[in-house]
């Protein structure tokens, strides 16, 4: 079969690889119509994720038809469109038992990776390092969904391809960072970071009763993509400052919950930026939390900020005396997808959240290293490049 495979920093080639097959009794081959590229897998392209092999398949973000199931596999079947979570969920487990999918103890196959690197080891994940397990990504024709019963979930008639790929990662992601944030109705939100994360963030607030959402960004088509489509307020931090915009828009008192939806190649400007540029290249700090810190010094005394942007390892100047004087609640998460997806299609299916806008390029797999290209570049006012194989 063909997939967009890694071959390198800065380098992905279409290339021909082994067909999957079924290993265990609940495993399902799924032929993918639709797997889009997310802002999680530029850092693979940059090196800043760094388990990678020549050859890996990328891609953790896909919908598609099951053509083959094993013989433990009971709620699906040969036909059945499904769309998948993009972390792999035993179904068994603690963690998976209490809704904590991405922490699953059983489906990363290498553990000793994260385990030394952030003291336990989380969920496996499709096509994303061989530190989160070494799993075949799905920018490819067909992909083999491990523990399918618990991560394949059904797709509503009602639902069309388009939509439905966003409820695998995008979506559930954005809706846990304003689930676990916290927020409640008359709250004001801000969220860092206007792609399809931040704008499934900034929409789940508004669905969960926030007075006001504000996302910031330097982007401006992506900023005017999350005012038209959602009426959300928007902030260019290229043109104002952030901490005095969102004091002025709350009485001084500074947002209830903040949600970072950049991770850790976070833009700016100024010294901080500079100064998070040299360390990354002196292997100083892993990751730039130039996003979080602005997100912490911003929130009001006794909020939330949420960590949604995916980081990999340590970082420097962490504002940890901001967090214990404000009094802030911090949290982090890799999306628990299997505890928000069903929701997400009902209200995709009740026109509640859209999704198709975010897919502003639509490829076939072939293109597979041109989109990426724009997605990473931002090229052609791209805000998702979506493959179809």
């Amino acid at each position: 079969m063909r997939a967009l495979c890694w071959e390198g920093v800065n380098d992905v080639r279409v290339q021909d690889v082994p067909d999957p097959r079924i290993l265990n009794d609940g495993d399902l081959i799924l032929k993918v119509r639709l797997s889009t590229a997310c802002g999680s897998d530029l850092h693979l392209l940059t090196g800043h994720i760094p388990f990678m092999q020549a050859g890996d398949v990328i891609g953790h973000e896909f919908m598609g038809e099951v053509v083959e199931v094993g013989p433990g596999v009971t709620r699906h079947a040969v036909g059945d469109r499904v769309v998948v979570a993009s972390f792999i969920g035993c179904g068994q487990c603690y963690y998976c038992r209490n809704d904590l999918w991405s922490l699953c103890d059983n489906t990363n196959t290498n553990p000793g990776i994260t385990q030394a690197l952030w003291g336990a080891d989380p969920g496996g994940i499709f096509g994303y390092s061989h530190a989160m397990g070494g799993f075949k990504g799905s920018h490819a024709e067909y992909v083999r969904v491990p523990f399918a019963d618990h991560n394949a979930i059904p797709i509503p008639d009602s639902v069309d391809d388009l939509s439905a790929v966003f409820a695998s990662d995008s979506a559930p992601t954005g809706w846990m960072g304003a689930d676990l944030g916290g927020v409640r109705p008359g709250d004001v939100v801000a969220v860092w970071g206007s792609g399809a994360v931040g704008q499934m963030a900034a929409r789940s607030a508004q669905l969960l009763g926030a007075e006001r959402v504000v996302v910031v960004d330097r982007f401006d088509y992506r900023l005017r993509q999350a005012e038209s489509v959602f009426g959300l307020e928007t902030l260019n931090y290229e043109h104002v400052d952030i901490g005095a915009a969102l004091r002025e828009m709350t009485g001084g008192r500074g947002p209830d919950v903040c949600i970072e939806a950049v991770g850790c190649e976070a833009h700016s400007y100024g010294p901080q930026y500079a100064y998070d540029q040299v360390k990354s290249k002196l292997k100083l700090e892993t990751d730039r939390p130039i996003a979080v810190r602005e997100a912490i010094h911003a929130c009001r005394k006794g909020g939330t900020v949420f960590v949604l942007g995916v980081f990999s390892g340590v970082v420097d100047k962490f504002p940890l005396g901001a967090v214990m004087n404000k009094g802030l609640t911090l949290r982090g998460a890799q999306q628990h997808g299997q505890r928000y997806i069903p929701m997400l299609l009902d209200r995709m299916a009740s026109g509640e959240l859209t999704t198709t806008h975010l897919a502003t390029h639509v490829l076939p797999l072939e293109e597979g290293a041109r989109g990426y290209r724009l997605f990473k570049d931002k090229e052609d006012d791209c805000v998702r490049a979506v493959f179809r194989p």
